[in-house]
């Protein structure tokens, strides 16, 4: 699967999110997804709401998805 079809998919359904992907080309991705809903939620739930976009893809075209998540203001933080 192009990881800009799995970022595609995660933006389209989490809201306000911006998602990049990356892929070694043997299903193993790594996204880096920014979204606003995140707030006030553990990393795991985050995770779960990241899945959530990608359905029965998850364990079948995407062998594994490594997953850093952040509230924009996180991200911003990052980038100074």
């Amino acid at each position: 699967m192009d990881p800009r079809d799995i970022a595609a998919l995660i933006e389209q359904n989490l809201a306000q999110s911006n998602a990049e992907v990356a892929t070694d080309g043997q299903g193993h991705y790594e996204a880096t997804v920014v979204c606003p809903a995140f707030a006030g939620k553990r990393s795991l739930q985050r995770h779960q709401m990241v899945y959530a976009t990608l359905g029965s893809r998850v364990g079948n075209e995407i062998h594994a998805l490594a997953l850093k998540t952040f509230t924009p203001e996180e991200w911003q933080a990052l980038a100074s």
